[in-house]
């Protein structure tokens, strides 16, 4: 069913994106670094990663026009078992962890209307108020979206329109109006100038992946290609389009940050746009700012639960022992198996971390699996030069490179760095994908 116009694809592109990250982030950065020069340059750094991304991705999606993005690029290229394992990992990492994130972070701007919510109030056993009111929102999306593919599209389009709107008036607002200090973007912590270069090494590529979690998403109209209209055409326009937007709101947004508040402010803060609102705007602004910031977030929840149970319902097709992962309701093509399956990890995400423990658990996981799918890119070209590409990687294949060695350095840095503990839990959880594979039983996958 090819019904998702240009619009909506892309629409689903920035509202993937931007998310809780880019207004958390920046705190996390700031401790790590302490140096706005060296942010910007992560955030550059991360646009053009996730430009690289997407027309990687483009070009593949373009090639093989099938649900699933990834997972259907790497049982292309490397077998069922990969595929199998980048859909797992889609399940817990890609998708269920970031919308947990997205949401627990939300519930932490509701504090600034719902002041019971700082206290850490139990309410069900073990249960906190806060987890419980991000879990409703799991369910209440999932509801959303089951109802109809027309619905869940047009609640979408909706809402991107209003997150992008709240969110360039805030920038432009808080440049004309806000109370501001240009001196901000020179200063640097104490702390940076003791760092040494193995550490300096280190944190940057901590806080590169904090970033590059801030730019998940850049691939999301590759998960929905089956249901694009005139997909060879419209999926690359629609990567690159949500792709450039995200990387200049991003800039602008942090350049606003260090506008409001000095490095040393932002350290270690998780609620970076609160912090910030007070500073440009007073105790009037906060509400106004909180208001963009809880759409924006709430908004990248709903589309990463539109695009996340497209890769389950490509594996059920693929896989008989999974088939319930493919059904769908019967007057449309939502996956209806899948969301629910998603919601129960989701909640149980949600349960179980704090909000930069699972950034680094997905961002890691991220970066591994769509590096190998970059690298399909690669492997395609040399096995199959014949294959039709309706789309082509501009200046083959220097961005495909750069996106890999860059990950992998990133990667390879944050085994070393204080998060190893969640990398180590990353890389488990490709090893549980595997042996589940191997439990399940590989002779029972379809035949493509």
């Amino acid at each position: 069913m090819h019904s998702v116009t240009f619009r909506s694809a892309t629409a689903l592109v920035i509202t993937n994106i931007i998310g809780a990250g880019i207004f958390t982030t920046t705190g996390f950065q700031a401790a790590s670094l302490g140096h706005p020069g060296l942010i910007f340059t992560l955030w550059v750094v991360g646009g053009l990663l996730a430009w690289s991304g997407a027309m990687c991705y483009a070009e593949l999606g373009a090639m093989l026009p099938r649900a699933g993005a990834e997972y259907a690029y790497l049982r292309e290229t490397y077998g069922p078992s990969l595929g199998f394992m980048s859909a797992f990992v889609s399940l817990v990492a890609g998708f269920s962890a970031p919308i947990a994130a997205a949401l627990k972070a939300l519930v932490r701007y509701l504090s600034a209307f719902f002041p019971a919510l700082d206290q850490s109030l139990v309410v069900l056993g073990f249960i906190s108020l806060e987890d419980l009111l991000a879990i409703s929102m799991v369910w209440l999306l999932i509801a959303i979206h089951t109802r109809s593919l027309r619905l869940g599209f047009a609640f979408n389009d909706l809402i991107t329109f209003f997150k992008v709107s709240g969110i360039i008036l805030i920038i432009l607002f808080g440049f004309a109006l806000g109370d501001g200090n240009p001196n901000n973007f020179v200063t640097i912590s104490p702390e940076f100038q003791e760092l040494e270069f193995t550490s300096l090494m280190s944190a940057f590529s901590v806080s590169l992946i904090f970033v590059m979690f801030c730019f998940s998403g850049w691939n999301a109209a590759a998960y929905i290609t089956h249901e694009i209209k005139s997909p060879q055409q419209t999926l690359p326009r629609a990567l690159f389009t949500g792709t450039l937007l995200v990387t200049l709101l991003y800039l602008a947004l942090n350049a606003l940050f260090f506008y409001g508040a000095d490095v040393n402010q932002l350290a270690g803060v998780v609620e970076v746009g609160l912090v910030v609102s007070e500073q440009l705007f007073g105790k009037w602004g906060i509400k106004l700012t909180v208001v963009v910031l809880i759409i924006s977030i709430f908004a990248s929840a709903s589309a990463m639960t539109i695009a996340g149970p497209r890769v389950y319902y490509a594996l059920g097709q693929d896989m008989k022992s999974l088939s319930f992962l493919a059904k769908t309701r019967p007057d449309s093509s939502v996956p209806v198996g899948a969301l629910l399956l998603q919601g129960v990890i989701t909640t149980t995400i949600i349960l179980s971390a704090r909000i930069d423990q699972i950034i680094q658990f997905s961002g890691f996981t991220l970066a591994l699996f769509s590096s190998l799918a970059v690298s399909c890119v690669i492997v395609l070209r040399i096995r199959h030069p014949e294959m039709p590409r309706p789309f082509k990687l501009p200046l083959y294949p220097l961005p495909a490179i750069l996106f890999l060695l860059i990950n992998v350095w990133m990667m390879v840095w944050n085994l070393f760095s204080e998060y190893w503990l969640e990398s180590l839990l990353s890389l488990t959880t490709v090893v549980v994908a595997a042996l589940l594979f191997t439990r399940l039983d590989s002779k029972t996958a379809k035949p493509q």
